[in-house]
């Protein structure tokens, strides 16, 4: 093994939720993720769809359990003394799926830490040779760091906001949008005025997002109400009566991680071109969504396939013509959209 080590730490990541071209929802996860050498370990493992166990909507008993696995406090899971690096952000079955990997005391320093042999495993046992990520690992990490690492996350537990105030008029549009939400995990209400709204209660909201009837003097009283009670939240305008759009507005808006911790970083339009910004390779989908002369959602998928690290333009076709429409760009942890005006 190498003598060189690796640093581990560990951020705040999101699984973007939301509704995909067949119509089917998307489960919002947000999870921590594993940073060595100063980047996601996610990224090394190509297009995964897939969360670590340190999820934020897990018990807190569960979400300790997992961190002393971790600390090899507990038991491994798997035989072999392998563990549950990433797995099914839906369901989280083995049977879906899972990066599995060997952690260990490092025989060398028993007071480090070393992850070895990663593998994608479906049943109790993993097939190095057929499933193993080759390349990936070991990593050596030092003990106090990965400790103290690990600390950190377990005391800040439960922290992340996942509800979202929705302040608008059209409430036939606001419940079917409380309703997307709250299937894809994201907790919804709906209000016209925050200001008799407790303070503790705000504080509990990662988003507002403003209905289009909504105008420039009630915005400024729902933003002062949020001062008031010292709550920073994202602010969302909403930019069409579509329930898929102003999802991934949110989910855009809830996400807080630095551009380098994302995949999909930029969505522009430029003539009959949607130009897109990737990190590292992923899967990438292009929707574009309009409202026809009767107030009706038109969706068409643009774009599904996977695309490595750089700058890449897709071709709009003429579906994207027809009056003003709006292009969804989505990856596993991203979402952007933007305007598609011709």
């Amino acid at each position: 093994m190498s003598a060189a080590y690796a640093t581990f730490g560990l951020a705040p990541a999101t699984r973007a939720g939301g509704v995909l071209a067949n119509g089917e929802f998307q489960a919002h996860r947000d999870f921590v993720d594993f940073i060595v050498d100063g980047r996601p370990l996610l990224f090394r493992l190509a297009d995964l769809d897939a969360v670590s166990p340190l999820a934020s909507d897990v018990p807190p008993a569960i979400f300790t359990a997992q961190v002393r696995c971790l600390l090899l406090e507990a038991p491994a899971p798997l035989p072999a003394g392998r563990y549950v690096i990433y797995g099914c952000p839906e369901c989280r079955a083995i049977e879906c799926g899972a990066v599995t990997a060997v952690i260990e005391r490092d025989p060398a320093s028993p007071d480090d830490y070393v992850w070895r042999d990663f593998a994608w495993q479906t049943s109790a046992h993993a097939d190095l040779a057929f499933n193993g990520y080759h390349g990936t690992g070991p990593f050596r990490f030092r003990g106090a760091e990965y400790r103290d690492a690990l600390a950190r996350i377990a005391d800040a537990a439960g922290v992340a906001r996942r509800r979202v105030l929705l302040v608008g008029d059209r409430v036939a549009v606001l419940a079917r949008l409380a309703a997307a939400l709250r299937t894809i995990g994201i907790g919804a209400e709906i209000t016209r005025d925050a200001a008799e709204v407790s303070a503790d209660e705000l504080r509990t909201y990662g988003a507002v997002a403003f209905g289009q009837g909504i105008d420039t003097t009630e915005r400024a009283l729902v933003r002062a109400a949020f001062e008031r009670a010292a709550a920073p939240v994202a602010y969302v305008d909403g930019l069409a009566p579509i329930v898929p759009l102003l999802l991934a507005q949110i989910e855009h808006a809830l996400d807080t991680a630095p551009a380098e911790r994302r995949r999909l970083t930029q969505l522009v339009t430029t003539g009959g071109d949607a130009g897109v910004d990737i990190t590292s390779t992923c899967r990438v989908r292009l929707l574009s969504y309009r409202l026809d002369r009767l107030r009706r959602t038109r969706t068409h998928e643009l774009f599904d396939g996977v695309l490595g690290p750089g700058h890449h333009r897709i071709p709009l076709d003429g579906r994207t013509s027809r009056g003003r429409s709006f292009l969804v760009a989505r990856t596993t942890d991203s979402v952007l959209v933007a305007s598609s005006a011709r």
